[in-house]
C-alpha cells in the first residue's frame, strides 16, 4: 500500500492518496512512512500548520536516514513558503502606506534593546523580519542603548517598525521633517527661576528675547556631552611626523523638551551666562572654586530640584558612535540627518557630524512618546 501510496503522490492525485492513507494509518497509526506520508498531504492541501509539527515530531523519533531527510526537507519548504508569503504580506503593506505621500518622506527606524533570556528568541524574529542572518542579527540587535537600524521612507519604515512590536522588539520611527521643524531656543541666561521660569535665549534666526515657561511643561530632559578636537602633530609607526586629530575637551548639554510648544530649550555650559543668571550658584560659594564644572553641576541640581519625576535620557553618546559610524558608510549624510541644524553655540575649526548626531537623538526622543501612542 506504501508503494500505492507514493505511485498516487508522483501522479499528484492527492485524492487517492488521501484515501489509501487514511487506511493505512487506521491498521499502522504509528509507521513513520505512513505520518511521513501525511505530513505531505497537509503540506500539499496548504495546511502547513498541520504539516509542521509531524514534520518535527518525525525529526524528533524517526531512525530512517531517509525519513529523517524527508521530514527535514518538508521543513525547509515550509519555511522557504512561510518567508515568500511574509515578503509578499509586507511589500503589499509598504505599497499601501506609501501611497499617502505623508508616507514617502525619509525618517529613520530605532531599534530599542532587548535584555536578558528574551534576547535568544528576539534575535531570531529580528533576523527573520529583517532578512539578516542569525549571527548579524544577534550582533545587530541592540542589547544597552538605542541603534539607528534603517533610513528610508517613514511608511516603509512603519511596517517594519509594526512587525517589530508585534513580535516584542521595542522598535520606533520618526519623519526627519518632524525633527527639523522643532523650534529651538539657545538659552543664554536665566532672570527668574520658580515655579515659572523666564529665560533670555536666542531662536533659530539669532533673536535674542525672552521666552517664559512652567517646569509642568516640561515633558522630558536630553543631557549629553560633544568631544572638542584639536590638531596635533605624531609620529606615526615609521617616525615620520603625521598631523592627527585628538579630542581636547567636551562641552555639555541639556534640554528641556517642552512638547505642547513643540520647542525644546537647549543649555550649552559654554554659552550660558551664569553670572547672570539667578539661583544657580549658591551666594556663599568663593569665587576660586567657581570652575566651568561646578557652575554646570550647579545647573544641574536646578533641574533635578524642580524636575524631580521628569524623564532623563542621557545615553547620547554610544548612539551618537553609532550614528557616525552609519555616517561613514551612507552615499549622503541627509539619509541620516535630514536638514537638521545643530543650534548649538560651540566655535569649532571644522565642522563635525557630532552635533547633529546630538540634535538628531533629542529629536528622536523628543517625538518617541508620540510614535509609541500610535
Amino acid at each position: 500500500m506504501l508503494d500505492q501510496i507514493a505511485k498516487a503522490f508522483e501522479r499528484k492525485d492527492y485524492r487517492t492518496a488521501q484515501n489509501l492513507l487514511k487506511n493505512f494509518l487506521q491498521k499502522e497509526p504509528q509507521n513513520p512512512w505512513g505520518r511521513l506520508y501525511a505530513g505531505r498531504l497537509y503540506e500539499e492541501r496548504g495546511k502547513p500548520d498541520l504539516a509542521e509539527p509531524v514534520y518535527r515530531q518525525l525529526l524528533r523519533q524517526a531512525e530512517h536516514p531517509k525519513i529523517v531527510a524527508q521530514a527535514r526537507s518538508g521543513l525547509q519548504r515550509l519555511q522557504s513558503q512561510k518567508e515568500t508569503q511574509e515578503q509578499q504580506k509586507r511589500q503589499q503593506a509598504i505599497a499601501q502606506a506609501t501611497k499617502d505621500p505623508n508616507q514617502a518622506k525619509p525618517g529613520l527606524l530605532i531599534v530599542e534593546p532587548v535584555v536578558g533570556e528574551a534576547r535568544k528568541g528576539a534575535a531570531q524574529e529580528f533576523a527573520r523580519i529583517m532578512n539578516l542572518d542569525s549571527y548579524s542579527a544577534q550582533r545587530q540587535l541592540p542589547g544597552r542603548f538605542w541603534r539607528l537600524h534603517r533610513t528610508g521612507n517613514i511608511g516603509e519604515l512603519g511596517v517594519y517598525g509594526q512587525e517589530l512590536r508585534s513580535v516584542g522588539i521595542p522598535a520606533f520611527w520618526v519623519n526627519l521633517e518632524q525633527i527639523e521643524q522643532i523650534r529651538v531656543f539657545r538659552v543664554q541666561s536665566i532672570s527668574e527661576l520658580g515655579k515659572r521660569v523666564s529665560i533670555m535665549c536666542h531662536d533659530e534666526s539669532n533673536q535674542l528675547g525672552t521666552f517664559t515657561f512652567d517646569w509642568s511643561e516640561v515633558a522630558q530632559r536630553v543631557t549629553g556631552k560633544l568631544p572638542i578636537f584639536e590638531s596635533v602633530v605624531m609620529l606615526d609607526g615609521k617616525g615620520k611626523p603625521e598631523r592627527v586629530e585628538r579630542t581636547q575637551d567636551y562641552v555639555y548639554l541639556c534640554d528641556l523638551h517642552l512638547p505642547q510648544r513643540n520647542s525644546l530649550l537647549r543649555f550649552c555650559d559654554r554659552s550660558f551666562e551664569f553670572h547672570r543668571s539667578v539661583g544657580i550658584i549658591p551666594p556663599e560659594t568663593p569665587r576660586s572654586q567657581l570652575t566651568a564644572r561646578l557652575q554646570w553641576n550647579s545647573l544641574m541640581q536646578v533641574m533635578v530640584k524642580y524636575l524631580p519625576q521628569t524623564p532623563l535620557w542621557s545615553e547620547f553618546t554610544p548612539f551618537g558612535e553609532t550614528v557616525l559610524q552609519e555616517a561613514k558608510i551612507v552615499a549622503d549624510s541627509r539619509d541620516l540627518f535630514g536638514e537638521i541644524r545643530p543650534h548649538i553655540d560651540i566655535f569649532r575649526r571644522a565642522e563635525t557630524d557630532w552635533d547633529r548626531a546630538f540634535a538628531l537623538y533629542s529629536g528622536l526622543v523628543f517625538f518617541r512618546p508620540k510614535v509609541e501612542q500610535q
